[in-house]
């Protein structure tokens, strides 16, 4: 649906850089969309830094009719007072429409096929931080905008 925002494993925001978060579930699935398994997320915090990461297992989606599967997805970000931010993503067992995909590991890696644009590791700097992406999923009439393995770090 247009607008719907849907999260299947989120810590929320830190209250206090003591105060640690982490959340999982063993499956989790949007019907008609995708399936996961293994989702896990988790942030913590310094006095001047903050850490997230977020993960999952054995994902399976249909966008547009296109089939997405992972055998392993993470992403982790973090925020250092005065550095800014740094992220990584790593994916398993990519396939794309029945092909397997090799994975730069390059920031911003774009997959175009007909209907589709796929991100790999998208990073968004911020002045205090970043968010990565593991995996970003658009469909060209801008009606899809799907993002599975998102880490946030922010001083």
């Amino acid at each position: 649906m247009l607008g719907t925002v849907a999260s299947l494993a989120d810590t929320g925001t830190l209250t206090d850089p003591s105060d640690p978060r982490g959340t999982g579930q063993v499956t989790g699935s949007i019907p008609g969309l995708l399936s996961a398994e293994a989702l896990h997320a988790a942030t913590m915090g310094w006095s001047d830094q903050v850490a997230s990461e977020a993960s999952l297992a054995n994902l399976s989606m249909t966008v547009a009719g296109t089939g997405i599967t992972a055998s392993s997805i993470v992403s982790r970000a973090l925020a250092v007072s005065g550095a800014g931010g740094t992220g990584l993503t790593s994916i398993e067992g990519l396939v794309i429409g029945g092909v397997p995909v090799s994975t730069t590991g390059a920031p911003n890696e774009v997959i175009s096929i007909p209907g589709l644009s796929v991100i790999l590791n998208e990073q968004t700097q911020s002045a205090g931080g970043i968010v990565v992406n593991a995996l970003r999923v658009r469909t060209w009439d801008g009606l899809t905008d799907i993002v599975v393995g998102s880490a946030k770090a922010g001083i």
